[in-house]
């Protein structure tokens, strides 16, 4: 009876660890939000590499950048559970990792090699010690320009322009009946699109997002003069249609030759100078960000990051995936796939010890000095309450940053003069900011 009840037992416990090594072999299906952006698509692409290396499914979900974080932000803050990998950005790693909604990601391996990622991204996606996402890409800003057009024009772009000097550059180098405009910046309405840029306007011309007790500054004459400026800097020399016009449409503008100046992320850099993408990359240079009263702010910080959601029941596999989507072999992988000029930028010292991307990337430096030398807890010439360059690292400012674009794009449309939209954005954002507390 002994020997039945042990062969019994046995047969049992090895029935059950087969089930359990099975279901640590099972394959997964995972579900991914990301953005259309161009290091996203080589993502995806490449991705079936990891998945015949794991026998995981990826289901990608592709947004444009206004939809994705509408979508994910909607999906965590309810429990959704739609998702399990998100692409979410600097500003809401941190939050959400110290909302609990993020599962820390500091566990990768050490073969993942933490000390190889760039120390103030790696310090701004942490909360408490403990890493709530790890970065795809990271980019600061700055202004690409066609060395062609300038030339003709016996013009010299400055290593670090002024907004006086951007102004009389795209004057002299308009010429609508080309469909050549001296400048096309971000217009359409967002906290992460047209605010992204005119946040480090404003602050290069003195202004701030709120004063130390949290009262909102939107009409006051530093916001004045950089929305001025940057509206008519549109009107009278950028494309027709601004208003819809984010960062991938200003870049398919410029990559096809519509565009003197373009002052955006560094990350577009990669697809400009890369000739399968562009019209114009051997027609290009870049200088740092424009200034004005202050060099503080003038140029932004960003992360697009990979991040897992509490709500998924597959973690550990999500975690494969984000280890390969941003590990050194990676980096090279999209290299020897797309060229060197094409792999994501701004988050591995590593990348920048590449033989093969500083020959093929001759902004690698200038984007590195960039996103190193940006400051969020110093973005704007007088004391703020906040940090972040191109945001305020609130959780309202997804709702106050879209409010105000809003009001803006209107303005830069020509329905209500820029005054106007400020004095309504001014009063929008004071009842936010009291309702929520901030201002007593």
């Amino acid at each position: 009876m002994r020997k039945q009840t042990a062969i019994l037992l046995s047969s049992v416990v090895g029935v059950g660890l087969v089930a359990s090594l099975a279901g640590v072999a099972q394959a997964e299906e995972l579900t991914i939000a990301t953005v259309n952006n161009g290091d996203m698509i080589i993502m995806q692409k490449l991705s079936t590499t990891w998945e015949k290396e794991t026998g995981n499914k990826l289901n990608w979900v592709v947004l444009e950048e206004n939809v994705l974080r509408e979508r994910v932000t909607t999906d965590i803050a309810t429990k959704g559970g739609q998702y399990d990998i998100l692409t979410i950005g600097g500003y809401e790693a941190p939050i959400w990792g110290k909302a609990g909604w993020l599962t820390a990601v500091d566990d990768l391996g050490d073969d993942y090699d933490y000390g190889d990622l760039l120390d103030p991204i790696k310090k701004g996606l942490s909360i408490d010690g403990k890493l709530y996402a790890v970065p795809f890409y990271t980019e600061s800003s700055f202004t690409l320009y066609r060395k062609d057009l300038f030339d003709a024009a016996g013009l010299t772009m400055p290593e670090q322009p002024t907004y006086d000097q951007i102004k009389e550059f795209a004057a002299k180098l308009t010429d609508k009946s080309k469909q050549q405009y001296g400048i096309c910046l971000r217009g359409k309405p967002g906290w992460g699109e047209n605010m992204a840029f005119l946040g480090t306007m404003v602050n290069t011309y003195g202004g701030r997002w709120f004063d130390m007790d949290w009262k909102p500054q939107l009409n006051s004459e530093p916001w004045k003069k950089a929305v001025d400026d940057y509206v008519k800097l549109m009107t009278d020399f950028g494309p027709p249609g601004a208003t819809a016009n984010g960062f991938n449409e200003n870049q398919a503008l410029f990559s096809t030759g519509h565009c003197a100046m373009w002052i955006d992320a560094t990350s577009a850099a990669g697809r400009v100078y890369d000739p399968k993408q562009s019209q114009v990359a051997d027609k290009i240079a870049f200088s740092r960000a424009p200034v004005a009263e202050t060099p503080n702010g003038s140029s932004w910080s960003w992360s697009w990051n990979l991040a897992i959601p509490q709500t998924s029941q597959k973690a550990e596999a999500a975690k494969s995936f984000l280890k390969w989507a941003t590990s050194k072999d990676y980096v090279k992988m999209v290299g020897q796939s797309e060229g060197w000029v094409a792999v994501p930028p701004g988050t591995r010292k590593s990348t920048y010890a590449l033989e093969e991307y500083q020959k093929a990337a001759p902004f690698a430096q200038t984007v590195l000095d960039a996103i190193m030398s940006a400051d969020p807890s110093r973005p704007t010439k007088d004391p703020v309450p906040y940090t972040g360059v191109q945001f305020v690292a609130i959780p309202e400012f997804q709702t106050i940053g879209t409010v105000v674009g809003q009001q803006i794009a209107s303005a830069l449309a020509g329905q209500q003069t820029v005054d106007a939209a400020l004095d309504a954005a001014q009063s929008q954002v004071e009842r936010d900011m009291t309702r929520a507390g901030y201002i007593k």
